[in-house]
């Protein structure tokens, strides 16, 4: 018996090594693929009824194969049935044919983030979507509130983490629409001291308006309220002529992202020849508009246009604020401090003023072989401060070739504008038009000397 069994084993293991043999042969020549069921993001849509106009619309523009990529990670914000059939009733349409497919396409875009975030990852704030925006590479931003689980609080999230092979699924009980400007401001609560405010203007019309561009700089209502406690006000107590050329302060008339913000001026929309106002970027890449208020969130895009919030309201400034707020300028506001002449250029004006920069005193004080403002007598500052002011609000453009007095009545200005803004021969103006409440300012590169 024991040799039948050795016997027995050795061909039972013959035939194993030749049946594996003939296996391997056999994967060789004719692999057999087993298929792996798909559970794509459009896999699962399709699978639910109450995603059928969602998944009629993706197919209908083209997207259901972009979202069946398993190469790809996404979040879709997916409207149930019911809440298209409310947008068609809303848009006053009867079917999805009736929407242009670059709108509805652009509409389904706005729902879908390029990340997979579940619940868990979501967190209160503005998130890009994949809908393009005013410009490339600025997609539109979607504004979630995880406190209320709203969408730019229009759509509320009735169900979360819905997984997918290639990304999550959190479904939402109305399509959401892409934001103006004015519709951001009405959507985040953090903003509706500036919506009350645009709306109390009239200006709502005008930030909604698809053919124009913007850049807005936004205060959150902390500033406001700031604000309202400085001057003793309410909102109440403003009347839209009052409001309008504070609001348009904050507006400029392009799209400006955080990536393209330098240091110096950019005019706006407030009245008198477009007021401008300073940026100023920090040595830790703080960004402070006008010295003071500062940037605390960036690049909320908007169909027509772009918006940075703001801790402080901006005022239009006087010439004498304009110099405060540049440290450029730190110089002269020393010397019109010590010559008293503070109030005098904070009055109605209007002024135009040639302002030195630090550098052109620095310039001056080694040809007077003094060490600063310190060494120059009252009398002698004030005449000199005074020869770089004119009477009226003169711009660059307004300037013709000759002789232009100034508020020292010993001392006018020579000017030659041929090539440039050239004054008294040799000192040129290096920045022209800083509009101010009450005047405007060139900045020049030498002291003009009586």
């Amino acid at each position: 018996m024991k040799k039948l069994s050795f016997k027995m084993m050795a061909i039972l293991l013959l035939g194993v090594f030749v049946t594996a043999s003939c296996s391997e042969d056999d994967e060789d020549d004719d692999a057999i693929v087993v298929p792996v069921e798909s559970n794509t993001i459009v896999d699962v849509a399709s699978a639910n009824d109450d995603f059928s106009i969602l998944v009629d619309a993706l197919v209908m523009v083209g997207l259901d194969d972009a979202l069946a990529n398993d190469d790809a990670s996404f979040t879709v914000f997916a409207p149930t049935n019911d809440a298209f059939v409310a947008l068609l009733d809303e848009l006053g349409v009867s079917a999805l044919e009736d929407i242009p497919t670059e709108t509805l396409t652009a509409v389904l875009l706005y729902h879908v983030l390029n990340v997979k975030a579940p619940a868990s990852a979501v967190s209160t704030g503005y998130y890009s979507t994949l809908s393009a925006g005013p410009a490339d590479g600025y997609n539109l931003s979607l504004y979630v509130n995880k406190e209320d689980l709203m969408l730019n609080n229009r759509a509320e999230i009735v169900q979360t983490d819905v997984m997918a092979d290639n990304g999550v699924i959190h479904v939402i009980d109305k399509v959401v629409l892409p934001l103006s400007l004015t519709g951001h401001a009405v959507a985040n609560a953090n903003f509706s001291s500036l919506a009350a405010a645009v709306t109390k203007a009239g200006l709502a019309d005008a930030l909604a308006d698809e053919s124009a561009v913007y850049t807005v700089f936004a205060p959150l209502n902390a500033a406001f309220d700031e604000l309202f406690t400085d001057l003793g006000v309410t909102l109440d107590d403003f009347t839209a002529d009052d409001l309008t050329p504070i609001l348009l302060y904050h507006v400029v008339n392009a799209l400006v992202p955080a990536a393209d913000v330098t240091s110096g001026y950019v005019p706006t929309l407030s009245p008198a020849q477009g007021r401008n106002v300073s940026l100023q970027i920090n040595v830790d890449g703080g960004v402070f508009l006008n010295g003071s208020s500062e940037v605390v969130a960036t690049d909320v895009v908007a169909t027509n246009g772009i918006i940075h919030a703001i801790d402080e309201v901006l005022l239009p400034p006087t010439v004498v604020d304009i110099a405060l707020d540049n440290p450029n300028f730190s110089i002269l506001v020393e010397a019109v401090v010590k010559a008293d002449l503070v109030d005098a250029l904070n009055g109605e004006g209007p002024f135009t003023v040639f302002a030195p920069e630090n550098t052109a005193f620095e310039e001056l004080f080694t040809t007077l072989g003094v060490s600063g403002v310190e060494e120059i007598d009252v009398a002698t500052l004030t005449n000199v401060l005074l020869a770089h002011v004119v009477s009226g609000n003169v711009a660059s453009g307004d300037l013709s070739n000759g002789s232009v007095p100034t508020l020292n009545d010993g001392k006018s200005l020579e000017f030659n504008v041929d090539n440039g803004v050239v004054i008294d021969g040799d000192i040129n103006v290096i920045l022209a038009d800083v509009q101010g409440s009450n005047g405007i300012i060139h900045v020049i590169d030498k002291v003009i000397v009586p």
